[in-house]
């Protein structure tokens, strides 16, 4: 049902969704007051920014082995939640090449030790879990969506160090190494899976040296990109995307110098990858903007984060809300970062990520793993992580946090193809953004993260509606296309 404002001709009709603190879970509401204190949302569609390229989640082997454990009722109801138009809709999704932390054993497709040409190359790793997940997510989906993969690390025969972990790609491997991706493309779409694109390796910088991992520097990455993986998918399949980088948002600009530095070097990079883990609340919008100007029509993503470092809290809503959670830099990042990781609310960093990313240009948003258990894994490192989707194998049991209804305001309404678009927003302590999607409906994502519930104008062209959000709330208004 449509509601609006009180009953005169300039009055915009928008359905409005809300999730938040005091127990809505992408509600509809309605029925608003006009207060004369509010603040004014104004849309502009003159002006449009990038292009949306997809929202979603990562399909992991530790999410689809616990898919696998559940009933077969549970099993469909996370995959139609997640992959379904009366669900989240996921439009955006990545994997993993090779084992990763969230994989239960360390394993590579290319088994056999200086085999160059890739001859004993194979995929049977994944045909038990990650395979039969993707296959039903693609049943499930109408609209479909894109799936990109990343490398965690080459086999250790592969690397200087010869170990799983950290160490850099040998260079009399570079051309193995990017016959690897073709071949991986050929195994997957005769399992009838299409692969969108790559990243050329998860985290370059590494991790500690704790899990799978592979070192690049910029210009590595860059001369491994034009000289090797660039020119062998051109040669096999020209139409997969490759992108850069893939980590911390800090060190943006000196990834992009190199990768975009001129012509030859920008050629076969289709855009660059960022994950969020440098800080808990800054989106690094300065990064993000120079990321974007220094390659104006190239793909910006985020490729990764989660609520990271943590064990779930299961079935207790009110944690994800609460500024309780701590990430990696809590323990141990350097005295001169600490004040970057603070306890934070899950829900809050969530959704002033998103939005701060659709503000500096970033064109796709992907989380990490879709589902979890209840320790926070399967993750053969005991990296343990929150997902949207908790569940608990022995008992059967699904929770959905509030964390799947924030995912869900924006990759429900923001579809593929739909461009970001101008607004003005006179509450500074409302964080918004907005969207014009190709049927022409109008999607604005409002996140009220205080504890004082507000009221809004919100106003398009010469029409305008009074709007309510709850205290520590989140929003998505609809504004459709027969205004």
């Amino acid at each position: 049902m449509m509601m609006s404002c009180e009953s005169n001709s300039k009055k915009l009709s928008v359905e409005v969704f809300e999730t938040s603190e005091s127990g809505n879970k992408l509600t509809k509401i309605s029925n608003f007051n006009t207060n004369e204190n509010a603040s004014i949302i104004k849309l502009d569609t003159s002006k449009t920014f990038q292009t949306i390229t997809g929202f979603g989640g990562a399909f992991t082997e530790s999410s689809a082995y616990l898919l696998n454990r559940l009933s077969k009722k549970n099993r469909d109801t996370i995959l139609q939640a997640y992959f379904s138009k009366d669900g989240a809709n996921y439009s955006l999704t990545r994997t993993h090449m090779n084992s990763c932390d969230f994989s239960l054993s360390q394993y590579s497709y290319s088994p056999v030790e200086d085999d160059m040409e890739l001859e004993h190359f194979t995929i049977k790793e994944d045909k038990d879990d990650l395979i039969p997940m993707i296959k039903d997510a693609m049943k499930v989906s109408e609209d479909g969506f894109k799936i990109f993969a990343s490398p965690w690390t080459a086999a250790p025969w592969m690397k200087d160090n010869k170990k799983w972990v950290g160490g850099k790609l040998l260079s009399k491997y570079y051309d193995t190494w990017a016959l690897f991706f073709s071949k991986y493309i050929d195994a997957y779409k005769e399992e009838g899976i299409d692969i969108w694109g790559f990243t050329v390796e998860n985290e370059p910088l590494g991790n500690g040296n704790n899990w799978e991992s592979m070192h690049y520097s910029p210009d590595e990455m860059t001369n491994f990109v034009k000289n090797h993986l660039g020119p062998k998918l051109d040669e096999d399949y020209p139409n997969v995307k490759i992108l850069g980088y893939d980590q911390n948002r800090e060190h943006l600009k000196e990834w992009v110098d190199s990768q975009f530095k001129n012509e030859e070097t920008s050629k076969y990079f289709d855009g660059t990858a960022i994950h969020w883990y440098a800080s808990t609340y800054d989106f690094f919008a300065e990064e993000l903007q120079y990321a974007h100007h220094k390659a104006p029509n190239k793909y910006l993503i985020e490729t990764e984060g989660c609520i990271d470092s943590q064990v779930p809290e299961w079935k207790n809503d009110a944690w994800y809300w609460k500024k309780e959670a701590t990430d990696w830099g809590w323990d141990w990042a350097p005295e001169k970062d600490k004040h970057l990781h603070p306890k934070y609310a899950p829900v809050n960093r969530y959704a002033r990520d998103i939005i701060g990313c659709l503000n500096n240009w970033v064109d796709g948003w992907v989380d990490w793993n879709m589902v979890l258990d209840k320790q926070g894994g399967p993750n053969w490192f005991k990296n343990w992580c929150v997902a949207p989707v908790i569940v608990d194998p022995e008992k059967d049991e699904v929770y959905f946090t509030p964390l799947y209804y924030t995912m869900a305001h924006f990759s429900k309404y923001i579809r593929p193809e739909a461009k970001v678009i101008g607004l003005e927003n006179s509450d500074k302590d409302l964080q918004v953004t907005a969207v014009e999607n190709q049927d022409g409906s109008i999607a604005v994502v409002v996140f009220n993260e205080g504890k004082i519930a507000k009221d809004f104008k919100l106003q398009f062209g010469e029409k305008e509606t009074a709007i309510h959000i709850s205290a520590q709330a989140l929003q998505t208004i609809i504004i459709s296309n027969k205004n």
